[in-house]
């Protein structure tokens, strides 16, 4: 897995740091602590981000060779130097939020190479007879990997709440269970970005509208959707009891406001490079003398 810059250069020599002049995006997007209270945040709000559509999608771009570069470290760390280390992005929100749209416009910058990508759906029979992290565990990603859950363990105090899936005792405990969970992905070296897609009621209409309206996109468009709108202040509630109960040091959540597809892409790419910048990334040496192995390759 090889990095190279838009103009053909090895990227190895880029800069990795965003620019000083913008505000941190996880301090901007990080929960406050206390009761949340989602109605308080709007959807179509722009946290440190004070320019226009056209120049989020340029800062986009100038990000791509910085998250490549970082993206080929943490991957030449674990297969070369032994390194643990990994990143989890959790993608969760209602229907139409953009979680396929992020894997698409955000992951699509790195190398799919150094990525493990895994959606979850409904539960099959055999996950079932499983405890509820059993499936979650299988697609932790790997050393060196960039993983990502488009839906994740969360379903299981979302979806399993509003629908009555299971008594309030079981999914009632979930959340302490959760937490020990990402308490051990850190504690292994994972680090885990939890991002909660937030879009409005309105907005969700009008995306699902666009589906129906246009043949090619009906076949992303599910009836069940509609019956999903039904219960959204239930759906609300749960996000923010799961927000509240599941924001520890080791996995905090960030809110996206969503209802700006390119605001979206915009703030998960800086979270994911302030994150993979701060873990001080750096390709591992060598185990060989270089200067001889260069003699053999000429002399060869």
């Amino acid at each position: 897995m090889r990095v190279v810059a838009e103009d053909g250069a090895d990227g190895a020599g880029a800069p990795t740091r965003p620019p000083a002049d913008v505000p941190s995006v996880r301090a901007a997007l990080r929960l406050p602590g206390g009761p949340v209270d989602l109605t308080a945040i709007d959807p179509r709000a722009t946290p440190a981000f004070t320019g226009d559509k056209a120049a989020a999608l340029a800062d986009i771009a100038a990000m791509a060779p910085r998250l490549a570069e970082l993206q080929e470290k943490l991957y030449a760390q674990a297969v070369a130097g032994g390194a643990r280390r990994r990143v989890l992005l959790v993608i969760q929100g209602m229907d139409t939020s953009g979680k396929g749209g992020t894997v698409k416009h955000v992951i699509g910058q790195f190398n799919p190479s150094g990525c493990h990508i895994h959606a979850f759906k409904a539960p099959t029979e055999d996950e079932l007879a499983h405890p509820f992290l059993w499936r979650v565990r299988e697609q932790v990603p790997g050393p060196g990997l960039i993983g990502v859950f488009d839906r994740s363990h969360y379903e299981d105090v979302l979806i399993a709440r509003v629908r009555n899936l299971v008594p309030r005792q079981v999914w009632s405990r979930r959340y302490a269970t959760i937490n020990r969970f990402e308490r051990g992905l850190a504690e292994d070296e994972v680090t885990i970005v939890k991002v909660f897609l937030h879009i409005s009621a309105e907005e969700q209409k009008e995306r699902l509208l666009a589906r129906l309206d246009n043949p090619e996109k009906h076949w992303k468009f599910n009836p069940q959707d509609i019956d999903e709108r039904a219960v959204w202040p239930e759906y609300q509630g749960a996000y923010q009891v799961a927000l509240e109960k599941c924001d520890g040091l080791a996995a905090p959540w960030y809110v996206v406001p969503s209802d700006r597809k390119w605001y979206r892409n915009w703030a998960i790419s800086r979270l994911l490079l302030e994150h993979l910048v701060e873990l001080d990334l750096r390709y591992p040496p060598g185990a060989f003398d270089v200067e001889s192995e260069r003699k053999r390759l000429l002399d060869s």
